[in-house]
């Protein structure tokens, strides 16, 4: 292989506008737009009084309908989309899951759909909305941590809402190493540099554990009978959902109603990525749901995950060598994404499987959390938020990550 072959290889994190210091996450978005979209952003910033006073229908169907030519640049166009994100679940799931809307009114879909385009995103809320470009620190001078975040829109669902979005955002950062380590790997794999492979997969390791110690900060932020009863439905989309069998109609977009998934942690770049370096192959079930899943991802992150998976594989470099070292350090990687996936499973059985039991046999019964969980979507008991049948496809995800663990050399 010459020079300018092992170049192309390489894989420059910034080309694909991902960060060194907050990888998939945007760094420092922005929180307001020029004074032309005060009218988006006063409901975007109103959503949960609106919704929950059932008003937001209402106050859309008499919003103007705004260009989208004054927006400039890639944050503002962020902002956008994840105002009108926001926006769109909420005027669709406002009266819950019988009383939802079939058409998004022309004065958002038009915008929506506009932006949607330029970013090379769906338009419906997905996890680069919610999570990568839904934050904020509370006092500029202090660091990134949980407590000195917030989100910069929410939904009805309170701080559970707020948990879910911002713990799930500490768990991409905690990736960050992981990211950079992907980098560092592939051109030590390039250059036969064991020394900086052995170095990568120990900061990989140290990163998925980080990112399981981080979402275990679930249990305290979030809770479950609120994230099942409410935040649920506001995450709903309209594909695989019998809500809607057609879709919804973007009026004066398209003559024909459209199916998009709801968001989901599939749609997190961080998975994929260490997916795709590490070598670990889905079944075709759970590979056709993923691969699906990154249709709504910037298209950017998408590219670097196929640049990871394009590139050579440091699974059959180990496997070549016959270095033990190397096998343990890559085995360990494997062990900590096995791991994560195991106390993934654990989080949706605390959250969906279990409380999905409580939520029927509380049923008759006339307490708050009975009437919270009453409302959970009934579409959704055994499906995740972006469609699929969780509990399988994560038992899947993890059972197939084990069995690319590298046997005695």
């Amino acid at each position: 292989m010459n020079k300018g072959e092992k170049e192309a290889n390489y894989i420059n994190l910034e080309e694909f506008h991902v960060s060194k210091e907050c990888g998939f996450v945007l760094p420092d978005p922005l929180s307001d737009l020029p004074k032309y979209y005060r009218p988006w952003m006063d409901i975007a910033n109103n959503l949960t009084h609106l919704i929950e006073h059932h008003k937001l229908r209402r106050e859309v169907n008499n919003m103007q309908l705004l260009s989208t030519h004054f927006l400039i640049g890639h944050k503002q166009l962020r902002l956008a989309h994840t105002a009108l994100s926001f926006i769109t679940m909420g005027y669709v799931w406002q009266e819950g899951e019988h009383n939802n809307t079939k058409v998004l009114p022309k004065s958002l879909a038009v915008p929506y759909c506009e932006v949607s385009k330029i970013l090379g995103l769906p338009p419906i809320l997905v996890h680069a909305d919610c999570v990568l470009a839904n934050w904020k620190k509370k006092d500029p001078n202090r660091t990134m941590e949980l407590r000195n975040l917030d989100t910069i829109f929410a939904l009805p669902g309170g701080d559970s809402l707020k948990g879910f979005f911002l713990v799930t955002l500490e768990v991409e950062l905690a990736a960050v190493q992981g990211i950079k380590a992907i980098s560092t790997a592939t051109e030590a794999v390039l250059k036969h540099d064991d020394d900086s492979i052995k170095n990568a997969l120990q900061d990989m390791a140290e990163s998925i554990r980080k990112m399981n110690q981080s979402l275990k900060n679930m249990d305290e932020h979030v809770d479950p009978a609120t994230f099942y009863g409410i935040v649920r439905l506001f995450l709903s989309g309209w594909k695989d959902n019998p809500a809607f069998p057609e879709g919804l109609l973007y009026e004066g977009v398209w003559d024909k109603p459209r199916q998009y998934s709801g968001g989901s942690a599939a749609q997190s770049s961080t998975l994929h990525s260490f997916d795709e370096f590490l070598g670990v192959r889905h079944n075709e079930e759970s590979a056709k749901f993923l691969y699906r899943m990154r249709d709504y991802m910037p298209p950017s992150h998408m590219a670097l995950i196929q640049a990871i998976a394009s590139g050579p594989s440091v699974r059959e470099y180990i496997v070549f060598s016959r270095s033990p070292v190397l096998r343990e350090m890559y085995n360990d990687c494997i062990a900590a994404l096995v791991g994560l996936r195991n106390y993934h499973i654990t989080v949706v059985t605390k959250y969906i499987t279990i409380t999905a039991a409580k939520a029927k046999a509380e049923k008759a019964k006339e307490n708050s959390s009975a009437h919270i969980l009453q409302k959970a979507p009934s579409a959704l008991e055994e499906r995740g938020t972006g469609g699929s049948a969780i509990m399988c496809f994560l038992k899947s995800a993890r059972d197939t990550t084990k069995k690319v663990m590298i046997d005695e050399i």
